[in-house]
């Protein structure tokens, strides 16, 4: 193999790592007589800066000591570290790191040990090129109060160092002091010249310190009484000499816990943002507002969220043969209810299900097409038809396969989408009445015309540049995609605003998520407060280099169903990540407010309806979130749980190990696939009311 050999194949994910998979070799070069036992890459160590790109190639070689070209390997680095494409390795943080080369054996047979090489990656900061030093916020500078700088080291390409190591200093610390964290504080009337330096670079802002003429603070906003979870706005009123309300002052805000008699030791218990508020341990707080020399403090109660509610087990559609993935639950147009289900290692089957009566779930039919697994499962809203996402066709021409749902019980395949990019794989796909957005290799998302569901025609497609594509979903003519390390990705697809349509995709915006893991979206207006939210999910399928690290972390951990014969194989996940909520009430300026993270768990799939999150969260199980009013911190510790259920089955295809995959209400009842055992669906039990 040369330098510049081609490479093909797909992106693969393994854990927290990003990679993928070249060209397959001859397979009895690695299953013969003669198998490959050792791996080779040139280069075999990278040092690199951000930003660079290095083509890695991977050659093998057997017992015997033949080469092998293009072996099939999947080379992975750290997802938030480097981007592995194709064979090309993109440097996108500092640090050491290292790339994996592992040999993909023919039909992924895990037996025997994995033969794995190592390169050793270290990665370095361009030179910083200019450094600028902005305040935080547009309050005035005041004698007796502080403002915040901020310094952004920018490269040559104009691209942001993270996290740089700045140091501070005044030019006039008499007028305008400033700490190592790059807070000002003003000493006296006059100006002051405050320099951030980054590798040697300065950067300069000059501030300007005027008297402070307040003579009154007073606290306005808030209550006598709040919940945990609930955002309590203050607001802060300096006045001067004469009563008139100045603008501009700044105000620093800070609270104070009442510790109840007992308590040792207690979580942090709330957190402030400017002068917004909230609670995750009941107790009395007190809030202060400082500024300059004048001080003002209200005191408050706030108890405990109590939103816990029984989750009633009705019934389960139970399937420990394969890996049970993704589904949908539908009224069909003949009055009953169903359920579709994909399957991983499946040999391209997906199941149909009657849900109709949720403690008696039983299939109906299953669709088989050319696939090794099907991933996701969807259906339009009007019930007319339903997506089939699937991968590993044996003609590797996978595709979308468009399922007419004319008699519900027993789908028909209407078409199959295998151009326009879907060739490689379609893992997730969404339908709406008029169109299919189907998401292509991770590289792009294409548009279907699907009004004649026999007969699909392409309209348009979105390719965010340097960017790999997991989910999308379409609310009100905007799509919503979930782009690993580059986050939220929001498109005009027929909003209108922006100029957008279905056949003319705009970009909105896009956020990056800190972590690089984006991997499911969800996009929600709350009814109790108006404020549109997007909830965005994390995958990161390892726990590596973490205190606990998890089981299964090498071969075995779910290629195989557990042998009760032998007691093999079978082992559970361990997997981590969080779901982060963004408000997008500016869909051009959007903003990280909230979070809602379980310790030890790993997210999966999203479903928002009622001011309920219904979370699949791995291992973590099926999980209810009061997600009502405003949101601000972690939800997961201000007793914003409703209820948690985690699907221990004796005979799952992992035994007694939880795994949701995805989650989703229908008519009064909670349905939720779990990969080891099955469809589940569940009710919440209404709280009982007092009897006075």
């Amino acid at each position: 193999m040369t330098r510049n050999a081609k490479l093909t194949g797909l992106l693969m994910l393994a854990g927290g790592l990003v990679g993928a998979s070249y060209a397959a070799a001859p397979l009895s070069a690695q299953t013969g007589d003669d198998p490959i036992v050792r791996l080779w890459a040139y280069p075999d160590a990278l040092e690199m800066r951000v930003g660079d790109e290095v083509r890695v190639t991977i050659a093998a070689y057997t017992r015997s000591g033949a080469r092998v070209e293009n072996p099939v390997v999947r080379l992975v680095g750290p997802r938030a570290a480097m981007r592995v494409r194709q064979g090309v390795v993109t440097a996108l943080a500092a640090g050491d790191y290292e790339l994996i080369a592992t040999l993909v054996r023919e039909g992924g047979d895990p037996a025997g040990e994995p033969v794995t090489m190592r390169v050793p990656v270290s990665i370095g900061w361009p030179a910083v090129d200019r450094v600028v030093v902005t305040p935080t916020t547009d309050h005035r500078l005041l004698v007796g109060t502080t403002l915040r700088m901020h310094a952004r080291a920018e490269h040559a390409d104009g691209s942001a160092r993270s996290e740089p190591e700045v140091t501070w200093r005044s030019g006039a610390p008499d007028i305008a002091a400033v700490d190592r964290f790059g807070r000002v504080t003003a000493v006296a009337s006059g100006t002051a010249a405050i320099t951030a330096t980054v590798d040697g670079v300065d950067g300069t802002l000059t501030v300007r310190a005027d008297p402070f003429t307040g003579e009154t603070i007073a606290i306005t906003g808030g209550g006598a009484r709040a919940r945990t979870g609930d955002v309590i706005d203050f607001s802060a009123e300096v006045r001067g000499a004469g009563g008139d309300l100045l603008g501009g002052v700044p105000v620093e805000w800070s609270h104070i816990w009442e510790e109840p008699e007992g308590v040792i030791a207690p979580p942090a218990p709330a957190q402030m943002s400017g002068g917004r508020f909230v609670a995750d341990v009941p107790g009395v707080y007190t809030v202060i507002a400082d500024a300059g020399p004048l001080s003002a403090r209200t005191s408050f109660r706030v108890v405990a969220r109590d939103v816990v509610q029984k989750l009633e087990i009705q019934g389960q559609g139970r399937e420990q043969r394969v890996r049970t993935t993704d589904f949908w639950v539908f009224e069909g147009r003949d009055g009953r209810d169903y359920a579709l289900t994909g399957a991983k290692r499946s040999d391209g089957y997906g199941f149909v299900w009657d849900v109709t009566e949720p403690g008696n779930i039983f299939k109906t039919d299953s669709i088989q097409v050319d696939a090794r697994s099907i991933n996701d499962m969807k259906v339009s809203p009007d019930a007319r038809y339903a997506t089939m996402t699937r991968e590993g066709a044996s003609n590797r021409r996978n595709g979308v396969v468009i399922l007419d749902l004319a008699d519900p019980a027993h789908p028909v395949i209407a078409s199959e989408v295998t151009d326009h990019g879907l060739t490689g794989g379609v893992h997730n796909a969404f339908p709406t009445p008029e169109y299919v957005y189907a998401l292509a290799g991770g590289d792009k998302y294409v548009i279907l015309d699907i009004s004649d569901l026999y007969n699909p025609r392409l309209v348009g497609e979105y390719n965010h540049p340097d960017s790999r594509l997991h989910d999308v979903w379409v609310l009100d003519g905007l799509a919503y995609s979930a782009e690993w390390e580059n986050g939220l990705v929001v498109v005009d697809v027929g909003d209108g605003r922006w100029g957008g349509s279905p056949e003319n995709p705009v970009l909105v915006s896009s956020y990056p998520i800190p972590g690089g893991a984006t991997h499911a979206v969800f996009p929600y207006i709350s009814p109790s407060t108006g404020k549109h939210y997007v909830f965005l999910g994390d995958e990161i399928m390892s726990r590596r280099g973490l205190a606990w690290e998890g089981p299964g972390q090498g071969r075995g951990s779910y290629q195989l169903p557990y042998d009760p014969e032998t007691g093999m194989n079978g082992i559970p996940l361990a997997t981590r990540g969080y779901i982060q909520i963004v408000d997008f009430s500016d869909p051009e300026a959007p903003r990280m407010v909230a979070r809602y993270e379980v310790p030890e768990y790993g997210t999966h799939n999203i479903w928002v309806e009622d001011d309920i999150l219904y979370q699949a969260y791995y291992e973590g199980g099926v999980r209810m979130v009061d997600v009502s009013g405003e949101l601000m911190g972690n939800l997961y510790t201000q007793g914003r749980e409703i209820a948690v259920f985690k699907a221990y089955d004796p005979i799952g295809y992992v035994p007694n190990s939880p795994m949701a995959w995805s989650a989703m209400p229908f008519k009064g009842r909670v349905f939720f696939s779990d990969t080891n055992s099955g469809l589940w669906s569940a009710r919440l039990v209404p709280r009982s009311r007092p009897v006075s």
